[in-house]
């Protein structure tokens, strides 16, 4: 009995101290790779715990090796971004400028009734309320309202509010997207004018947003890096 308690509670400060190397995002917003490193962790750490027959490396070598893939993957999808693509994929429209992209959806096996839950979850209770809405690639929706339709009521006050489109990451640590360009409207061209109009090469760059509306952030990458 006090064989198990123990092995129990180092399999336990294991698995803690895997979790907590591999970032705070697997509490929240597991992504593939991260969701498949979690739940083989679980199994691995339950099979020593629960047989006190089977030596206790055979449960801690397995999740340590786990844990280094882990890390490795998540490197290298920070630098590689077609890397990132192939592990986790690409965000998807299922509405965009206020329709609703029916291709999208059942690529996606996505049901009307699982479009209007997560609209729901978001505190949208009129689909006819919704610019833009996208899946992200672990698999929570992000919601953008009409201008009017945003707090406060833009409508009743008589304001008119510009519709911008969609804000997009056009470059991502230095690396052009053209589909985020395609989604707000813009091309390569207009990012070098405006990097070159800034005097920001763009190898500097870590992040950068843009609209239709030609609005856009920049941030550079630290010195260090």
């Amino acid at each position: 009995m006090a064989i198990s308690l123990i092995r129990t509670m180092l399999l336990y400060a294991v698995v803690v101290a895997a979790v907590r190397l591999m970032g705070k995002r697997q509490i929240s917003e597991l992504q593939t790779s991260e969701l498949v490193v979690t739940l083989l962790i679980s199994n691995l750490a339950s099979v020593p715990m629960g047989d006190t027959g089977q030596p206790l490396l055979s449960g801690l070598i397995p999740i340590a090796v786990l844990v280094i893939c882990e890390l490795t993957v998540s490197g290298a999808m920070m630098k590689n971004k077609k890397f990132r693509q192939m592990i986790c994929g690409n965000p998807i429209l299922v509405i965009y400028d206020g329709k609703v992209q029916q291709s999208e959806m059942e690529r996606l096996r996505m049901t009307t009734d699982d479009l209007f839950e997560q609209l729901r979850q978001k505190d949208v209770f009129s689909i006819e309320d919704v610019a833009y809405a996208i899946v992200e690639t672990n698999g929570k929706m992000s919601v953008v309202k009409k201008p009017e339709k945003e707090q406060p009521m833009a409508g009743p006050l008589g304001v008119a509010q510009p519709d911008k489109g969609l804000e997009t990451v056009v470059v991502s640590d230095g690396t052009i997207s053209d589909t985020s360009l395609s989604l707000c409207r813009q091309n390569r061209k207009w990012v070098e004018d405006v990097l070159n109009s800034e005097g920001i090469s763009l190898n500097d760059v870590f992040l950068m947003t843009a609209d239709a509306k030609g609005d856009y952030f920049i941030v550079r990458k630290d010195a260090e890096q």
